[in-house]
């Protein structure tokens, strides 16, 4: 070997090749850059995520809460009085979204035995004066009061079936 094959290799040695032709992989610049778009598409998309997934409960609640209206209903015209529970209707054992059992209170007919247990708005108006169907939401808790916190993510049937939807938007 020469002098300058000698300096050549020593040279080469001290340096790292940056792409030498042929060599496969990525650099670690290359790959911290990978990563820091697919984190930032992340903490874009997740919140999107989210949002859609609770409006799809929402909805799905919003069904369900329309389904035992017309099976509430039905069951009046046929025996001549809203039940007395959600058991005597069919599709009784459903849950909401968030999986907790619907809830149900009858109205006509039993107003003074029920008076403090009846919704209300936040004029302290009843929300519905023949039976009460709704879902507890996706915190579980509840309220009377439509503007108490526990009652504003509530699922409700309002103004005796005009409305059906989050408590927070009646």
């Amino acid at each position: 070997m020469n002098a300058d094959q000698n300096q050549m290799n020593t040279v080469n040695a001290w340096r790292t090749p940056h792409r030498q032709s042929g060599a496969t992989g990525f650099t670690l610049v290359e790959i911290l850059i990978a990563i820091t778009i697919i984190g930032a598409l992340l903490a874009i998309a997740l919140p999107m995520y989210s949002t859609f997934k609770e409006q799809q409960n929402i909805a799905i609640a919003v069904s369900d809460l329309k389904g035992i209206d017309i099976y509430v209903s039905s069951h009046k015209v046929s025996s001549a009085q809203f039940p007395n529970s959600l058991s005597e209707v069919p599709r009784a054992d459903r849950k909401d979204p968030w999986g907790n059992p619907y809830e149900y209170l009858k109205i006509q007919g039993d107003e003074t035995a029920v008076k403090g247990k009846m919704r209300r708005d936040k004029s302290t108006n009843p929300i519905n004066t023949d039976f009460d169907p709704y879902s507890k939401g996706p915190d579980g808790e509840t309220s009377t009061q439509r503007n108490l916190k526990t009652g504003q993510d509530d699922i409700v049937r309002a103004s005796d079936g005009g409305f059906f939807g989050p408590a927070a938007k009646f």
